[in-house]
């Protein structure tokens, strides 16, 4: 019987503990870029129905007072957020607010968000609060997810994440290979081939 030294059971079994360990963190969000990398290939051809839902309402006396005193002071006061939450639903937070449009008599605050957009204004000479939104639909929202588009600053972060994890089970999955070559026959001619492929069809498909 071959016993095997102490260290390379070890390394084999440490490289083997990060690969699957590195599979099973970016799994789920492995699965979501696939399909959403698909959809957006053939963005064209899946059809997107928008829906937009607006909302006018009249201010009243108390109300055209806060947005007054916001105007004037070029900020959104804790009343005038209070009120904007109880037409709209909608709170807005520090980041929201700090990119908001002042004018005269008017602030415009422009709403991206994935899968859809919206604005919000509030005027002194109409006396109005508008409010609209659209949707394009769970396809486009997922896309969105993909390209990371108006989705802040957590799931910039955590497309980063699943981006160095996928290196590391890359770079594992490769070390294994290497490590298992002379029992795997078509170890390389597949990896050669993975790799070959992509760069033949760009150098035959895009030309200067």
């Amino acid at each position: 019987m071959t016993i095997r030294p102490t260290h390379k059971r070890f390394s084999l079994g440490s490289l083997r503990q990060w690969h699957w360990v590195s599979s099973a963190v970016c799994l789920a969000a492995l699965l979501l870029f696939a399909v959403t990398g698909f959809t957006l290939n053939h963005a064209g051809s899946i059809e997107a129905t928008p829906r937009t839902t607006s909302v006018e309402i009249q201010l009243n006396e108390t109300q055209l007072t806060a947005l007054q005193e916001s105007l004037n002071a070029e900020k959104v006061t804790a009343e005038l957020n209070a009120i904007i939450r109880q037409l709209t639903s909608l709170r807005l937070s520090a980041g929201q607010q700090a990119d908001i449009e002042w004018y005269e008599d008017e602030l415009y605050l422009s709403l991206p968000r994935p899968g859809g957009d919206a604005w919000l204004s509030l005027e002194m000479y109409s006396e109005q609060l508008v409010y609209e939104q659209t949707s394009r639909g769970l396809i486009a929202y997922l896309n969105d997810l993909h390209k990371g588009r108006h989705t802040g600053v957590a799931w910039s972060w955590f497309i980063d994440l699943v981006a160095l994890f996928c290196v590391i089970f890359a770079l594992t999955g490769l070390w294994l290979l290497l490590r298992q070559q002379r029992t795997r026959r078509a170890t390389w001619p597949l990896t050669t081939l993975g790799v070959l492929v992509p760069v033949v069809l760009l150098l035959l498909t895009n030309h200067s």
